[in-house]
């Protein structure tokens, strides 16, 4: 599943818009798959966006829902005033808010007040040093070494909620280790949906969602073709996504 990305030119939504000229990682599918996919059903009162970039998907959840607080956490300076320039554009300021910290500070002071979320979402970085280009900015974006997923989930377990959901993308291919790690913070795996680009190609992501509740339900089990062929997408994904396009319904 290739990424698509406008370069540097505001991108816009039905809703909102997001300025990327300052970031290193531009708007791309798997953010907006994961801020139109996570759960919002036990109706959220507070969101913790984990590496906000844009805030691209802090925005998409401000539209899905009515949650009080809507913070995002971002360590890149250039993202982080990028972020908050979204978010003070957008019809919803008043509900959104970006620090800049990394995570791991983050989850530690926000843990030491008793801080905590109904929701956590997070796109985070996962390519290693073989996917490294000649911009530095966007190899640290990029690179899963800047927030090991192991980071990840430990400061999630501290600040999600008891009845709270957590909710990610990863490559496929990382699913089953991701999974186990998670376990292994307490965070159990209730519903999964694995993504392709087309009918033919191999699955590329994984949509995770957790809750600390440990339960012998079964998790619910998805599947998302994206294109059915090139520029002619799905009626999955036309519907889960149709509320943020412009020029899709």
């Amino acid at each position: 599943m290739k990424l698509k990305a406008i370069m540097s030119t505001p991108f816009y939504f039905k809703q909102f818009t997001v300025q990327q000229n300052k970031t290193a990682m531009k708007i791309g599918t798997d953010g907006v798959l994961l801020g139109a996919w996570c759960s919002v059903d036990q109706n959220p009162e507070s969101i913790l966006d984990v590496g906000a970039g844009t805030g691209l998907i802090a925005l998409q959840l401000a539209q899905r829902t009515h949650a009080f607080t809507i913070d995002g956490v971002e360590v890149d300076v250039d993202a982080y005033e990028q972020c908050v320039e979204n978010f003070e554009q957008s019809d919803w300021c008043d509900r959104l808010f970006c620090y800049h910290s990394s995570f791991i500070d983050f989850a530690e002071e926000m843990s030491q007040e008793d801080e905590l979320y109904d929701l956590i979402v997070s796109n985070p970085p996962f390519y290693t040093d073989e996917y490294e280009s000649k911009n530095l900015s966007r190899n640290k974006a990029r690179s899963a070494s800047s927030l090991p997923f192991s980071d990840l989930l430990k400061g999630v377990t501290k600040l999600l909620s008891l009845s709270g959901v957590f909710s990610v993308i990863i490559p496929f291919k990382e699913e089953e280790s991701f999974m186990q790690l998670a376990a292994k913070n307490q965070l159990y795996l209730t519903r999964r949906c694995r993504v392709k680009g087309t009918p033919t190609s191999d699955v590329k992501r994984s949509l995770l969602e957790f809750s600390k509740e440990k339960n012998n339900h079964q998790v619910k089990e998805e599947k998302l073709t994206i294109e059915k062929e090139r520029h002619q997408y799905t009626k999955e994904y036309i519907s889960l996504v149709k509320d943020f396009y412009l020029k899709m319904e």
